[in-house]
């Protein structure tokens, strides 16, 4: 048995995690629950978990499958709306890997999902198809669309303020 207690475990990984959430699911409101959810479902095994190593694969693994069932189930109960919500200024400053996070969030989930893993996460075609539940070539296919339509979104050029306007 490894020894890795549960609370060590989240003091070492809690922020890792976090940060593989938001690029996933895209909301940091969304990404947290998604997080602790993860945990929440590992401490209820974590006796098994951890007894066979490092639990780090096993979390990744509940992490992308909870939101997978989340976006599933959110995409059954998704609604019309007459009107579009307010959104931020468009004008506002924006952090230096915004454009990036933009682009990830205008992938498909499983696209998104697969890219994530591969170069965020570092994780090789096997085992980001072991934390998808799908196969190496999937997971290949996946990444090459992704990055090919993220080398699309980043090199467009953005449309500016009046561009903007005239286009809605």
């Amino acid at each position: 048995m490894s020894g890795l207690g549960f609370e060590e475990f989240v003091s070492r990984e809690q922020t890792a995690l976090l940060r593989l959430a938001v690029l996933l699911a895209g909301d940091r409101g969304h990404a947290e629950d998604l997080v602790q959810t993860a945990l929440l479902k590992s401490y209820r095994h974590w006796s098994r978990v951890a007894g066979h190593g490092d639990p780090t694969a096993y979390v990744r693994r509940v992490l992308v499958t909870t939101h997978t069932s989340w976006r599933r189930r959110l995409s059954a109960t998704e609604q019309v709306l007459e009107t579009v919500p307010d959104r931020a200024d468009p004008s506002a400053p924006r952090e230096d890997d915004e454009e990036l996070r933009t682009a990830l969030r205008a992938l498909p989930p499983r696209m998104r999902t697969a890219v994530v893993l591969r170069f965020y996460a570092d994780l090789s075609e096997q085992q980001a198809a072991a934390a998808m539940g799908c196969s190496a070539s999937t997971v290949n296919t996946q990444t090459a669309r992704g990055l090919a339509r993220l080398r699309e979104l980043l090199a467009a050029p953005p449309l500016a303020p009046a561009a903007r306007e005239e286009s809605r």
